[in-house]
């Protein structure tokens, strides 16, 4: 991705007229904020180019451990009180919480995730400048870099001493991308913070200055597993062999598409599918082998997905119509689908539209444009989503980039300052406000 001259002057020339205007809008003590944000910039980047360095694929347990030691020295430093919550028990590496305490004003949960989704064996490891201002950076965007808008957030309220008689926490889980199973055991840290918060922040990736995320869909998981009759290719169709175990799960495919889909909100994925004579897959690491023969009617085929949806109706009423799909088999075959629960829905309350107020006016007197709600449809399932039945609720305030969870992952150098700068202005003013 090749950034052109022109764009580079209209960033430019967007943050300079923002910088002319911000200061007749901003108390003495938050323009101080700005510069301290503005002196640890270039520490930031530097900071953001160790931990997207350091591989830390969700099963990468010693990784994700490792991104989480250098954070929670960080936090250390400026002041905060960690924890490592270990998560070996659900095969995932663990979570690292930051905290400092006290009872002025609102209480502030921020979210964010160690893992990212490239694994050890993954060929994308390395930050790499594409230009001056735009990195290849394997989780940089998703979610690094919000992290690191976090840290240096909290770094600018801590070096001015206004940080003392608030409760900050913040929660960096290890297994975002996929989460360790059972979820009362994987979320249950994340969960309890929420009750002892007002609001919550997620960091994962701004779609831009002027949007933020006020609802997020909900993430459920699918398979289906077909048996079919393994006989001779030459008499399949016939009563006595049926039609096989791939004709089966080919046709409860197509009647999802069919007859689920439509839905505002709703989608479903199948992401992986496998079928054959023999076939075996593994749950975690979503990998499988098969063996067949084209003379041989396939015995066995297992597809396994993933749903999203905007709330607990929605999700149970494409549930139903699945299952009633998967249970009319063809001749000779039988079907099971289940369904494990991953991530709640975030549904767009009042709560999170009032926040969503607050963070508009400080972009504004930062001389940026108003923020409004941006479409969840084109969001995926977050952490915040977990704690959204207990606190008010922000997110995609994390760096901006594209290319999320493919080889081309890219992160926007330029806007870390002013993305730091918004950040540390909110939680100063929430912090400030009773």
């Amino acid at each position: 991705m090749k950034i052109s001259n022109t764009s580079k002057i209209t960033t430019l020339c967007f943050l300079l007229l923002a910088s002319l205007t911000y200061a007749q809008n901003l108390t003495r003590t938050e323009n101080k904020i700005l510069k301290t944000v503005t002196a640890n910039n270039s520490e930031a980047i530097e900071f953001l180019k160790k931990v997207v360095n350091i591989n830390s694929g969700t099963m990468n347990h010693e990784g994700v451990k490792k991104v989480g030691d250098v954070f929670g020295k960080a936090f250390e430093d400026i002041g905060f009180k960690t924890n490592w919550y270990d998560m070996s028990i659900v095969n995932r590496s663990g979570h690292l919480f930051a905290e400092t305490n006290g009872d002025k004003g609102k209480k502030v949960l921020l979210i964010g995730h160690l893992d990212t989704v490239f694994e050890a064996d993954s060929p994308f490891q390395e930050f790499k400048m594409i230009n001056d201002s735009v990195a290849h950076a394997p989780g940089g965007n998703d979610m690094k870099g919000g992290n690191v808008i976090m840290l240096y957030a909290l770094k600018a309220l801590a070096d001015n001493g206004l940080l003392q008689n608030a409760q900050v926490i913040v929660a960096y889980t290890g297994d975002e991308e996929s989460t360790g199973k059972p979820l009362t055991i994987s979320r249950k840290d994340l969960i309890e913070a929420a009750k002892r918060s007002d609001v919550a922040l997620g960091f994962e990736a701004s779609s831009g200055f002027n949007e933020a995320t006020i609802a997020r869909r909900g993430s459920s998981g699918w398979k289906v597993e077909v048996t079919g009759k393994r006989a001779h290719s030459s008499d399949i169709f016939s009563e006595e062999v049926g039609v096989g175990a791939i004709f089966e799960l080919s046709r409860i495919i197509n009647e999802f598409y069919n007859d689920v889909k439509g839905e505002e909100y709703l989608t479903f994925n199948p992401g992986v599918i496998l079928g054959g004579t023999q076939v075996t897959y593994d749950d975690a690491f979503n990998k499988g082998n098969t063996f067949g023969k084209t003379n041989v009617v396939a015995q066995t085929a297992i597809v396994d997905g993933g749903l999203r949806f905007i709330s607990e109706a929605q999700k149970e009423s494409a549930r139903d119509k699945m299952r009633a799909i998967a249970a009319n088999n063809l001749p000779l075959t039988s079907a099971k689908i289940s369904f494990i629960d991953s991530y709640p829905a975030m549904g767009p309350t009042q709560g999170n539209k009032e926040l969503l107020e607050v963070l508009s006016q400080v972009s504004v007197d930062l001389g940026h444009e108003a923020v409004v709600a941006y479409d969840p449809s084109k969001r995926g399932a977050a952490d915040v989503s977990f704690v959204a039945a207990y606190v008010d609720c922000l997110d995609g305030l994390g760096t901006m980039g594209s290319g999320g969870h493919t080889p081309q992952e890219t992160v926007n150098l330029n806007t870390i300052e002013a993305l730091t700068q918004r950040t540390a202005i909110l939680i100063y003013r929430l912090i400030n406000q009773e």
